[in-house]
Parts: C-alpha cells; sequence; structure tokens
C-alpha cells in the first residue's frame, strides 16, 4: 500500500484528503452522527480505503488531530451529538441573557463582526481595495480575502475550485478593485488556523448582507468552540422560534467559512444538514473541533 503521504505541519492538503476521504467511508452516506457506529467499517478497511496501511493511517491521523481514529469517532455519534446540543443551548440562553455578542474563542482569538453600509452593499464594492490570497489549512486548500477593514470572505477550495472562486470573489465584488496578494493575506491565515496566546485584538470581519443575515450570522458567533446546535436551536435564540428556514438560508450564505461558524448547527435528527464547502469537510470540522476541545 501506498504509505508515502506524510505530514511536514497541519497544512498538508494531501493529509487532508486522506483524512476527508476516510471520513467519508467511515460515515457511511455521510450521514454525520451514526446510530449504530458499532458497524461502521473498522479502522483496516478505512486505511485499505485511502490506500494506507494501518500504521501509517494511524500516524497520519493522530498528527493531524492529536488524537486517534478511534477516539474521534467517538464525537461523530449520534449521542455525542445529543449532548453538546444539550449544553449549547444552555450556552446560548446564557450569552443572550448577559448581552455577549461573542463568548466563544477560536484559540484564544476573539472574532468581531461589522457590517458593511447599505451604500458599500449596493455598490458591489465601489471604491474598495480587497487583497486575497489562496493558502493551505488544516481543512484543505482556501481563498482568503480582505479590505482593509478585515476579512471580506473564506472559501474553503476543492481540487479544481481556485479559478472559480477567484470569478465568484470577482463577481460578488464587481466594483472594487482585486489585487492578488499571497503576502497581504498570509499573516491573517497564521493568525486564523496557528494562533498563539497573547492579546491581539479580534478577527475582524467586514461582511455585506441584509440585516437579517447579519443578524444570523452574529448569532453563529455565539455558537462556542466545539458547540454544536441546531437550525430551530439557533433561530430560538435569536427570538425568531418560527424562522428555522429563513435561518437555514441565511446560513447557507455564509460568507466567512470556518470564523462565521455555519458548520456547527446541524438538523434536529443529528443528520448535517448542508454545507456549502462540502459534507465531508464538515464532519471533519466538528470532529476537529471536539478533539480540540478534550486536548486543551
Amino acid at each position: 500500500m501506498n504509505s508515502s503521504i506524510e505530514t511536514t505541519n497541519s497544512y498538508n492538503r494531501e493529509a487532508y484528503k486522506c483524512i476527508a476521504k476516510a471520513i467519508a467511508k467511515r460515515s457511511v452516506g455521510i450521514a454525520f452522527m451514526q446510530k449504530n457506529h458499532l458497524h461502521q467499517p473498522d479502522l483496516q478497511t478505512v486505511a485499505q480505503h485511502v490506500q494506507l496501511s494501518e500504521y501509517h493511517f494511524q500516524r497520519l491521523f493522530t498528527k493531524w488531530a492529536g488524537i486517534s481514529p478511534k477516539r474521534f469517532w467517538q464525537y461523530l455519534t449520534v449521542e455525542y451529538a445529543k449532548s453538546k446540543i444539550t449544553e449549547t443551548k444552555s450556552l446560548l440562553s446564557l450569552t443572550m441573557d448577559v448581552g455577549l455578542s461573542s463568548p466563544g474563542r477560536l484559540h484564544d482569538l476573539f472574532v468581531k463582526l461589522e457590517a458593511m453600509s447599505p451604500g458599500e452593499f449596493k455598490s458591489g464594492g465601489a471604491g474598495l481595495k480587497i487583497w486575497y490570497g489562496i493558502h493551505e489549512t488544516p481543512f484543505g486548500d482556501c481563498l482568503i480575502a480582505t479590505t482593509a477593514r478585515g476579512i471580506c470572505n473564506l472559501h474553503f477550495l476543492n481540487a479544481k475550485d481556485e479559478e472559480i472562486a477567484e470569478n465568484n470573489l470577482r463577481t460578488e465584488w464587481k466594483n472594487a478593485e482585486i489585487i492578488h496578494d499571497q503576502q497581504v493575506t498570509r499573516e491573517t491565515i497564521t493568525r486564523i488556523f496557528q494562533p498563539v496566546a497573547d492579546n491581539s485584538p479580534p478577527l475582524v470581519l467586514d461582511v455585506k448582507g441584509t440585516n437579517f443575515q447579519i443578524q444570523v450570522w452574529r448569532s453563529l458567533l455565539r455558537v462556542p468552540w466545539g458547540g454544536i446546535t441546531t437550525y430551530k436551536g439557533l433561530a430560538a435564540s435569536m427570538g425568531r422560534p418560527t424562522a428555522a428556514r429563513a435561518v437555514g438560508n441565511a446560513i447557507g450564505s455564509n460568507p466567512v467559512a470556518y470564523l462565521i461558524p455555519c458548520h456547527r448547527v446541524i438538523r434536529e435528527s443529528g443528520e448535517m444538514g448542508g454545507y456549502r464547502w462540502g459534507l465531508e469537510r464538515k464532519t471533519v470540522l466538528l470532529g476537529w473541533e471536539a478533539s480540540r476541545n478534550q486536548l486543551s
């Protein structure tokens, strides 16, 4: 079997692709929380699926996740999801009661969302300069774009998405000056995915959206690191208990992956629901956050 895939750092794209493929095999049908996980494929079967020996697959997986595949699978069960949904519901209620804007941390980094003005929204970015770059992350490559005020887009990419993502950025910001500059965006990517404990100011998001979308995205920032909520639960926390479908649509329009944590919202049944950057990636994100929670 091919054992040549090694991680030189946490951003190795081949490592992510291998682990996402393994997750897809493990979570048959991409149903996220498997009700009968005892009958899912064993380690040997999954390793064979990604064309690695058991030893090399376990080594690769543990280096990426910080824990063994067996422990990682435990965070992808209905039982675990239900416990986190209940816990997160209590935390969301608390933050709404005391008026906090963002109780969750991203490894000691706070995220602050600022909405663009109606004029900037309607003008398609006229007068704005937007710098963008393509970078590796623990979850595959991404395109990140920033204005002088903050991050306006972060999109995870699949193998052939780079040109499409660049074209979409130019279409979304049709009147802005779009500048490809890896140096400008590298520092931001490093701060997001290799954060250090310091007194850095919040990561600022400079996004455009309708008033309702902005409200939903701000509510997502209240879902804590490692937490899981539902579309209905998020709508209720916003005081809009009958708006779960509209909330779901706003979540699907999220322009900043990972930092606005739409991956932490699943269906009441324990199934994933949608994710614009792929269901395997959503599964990987949730399992990775859960494992990091246990390690911290």
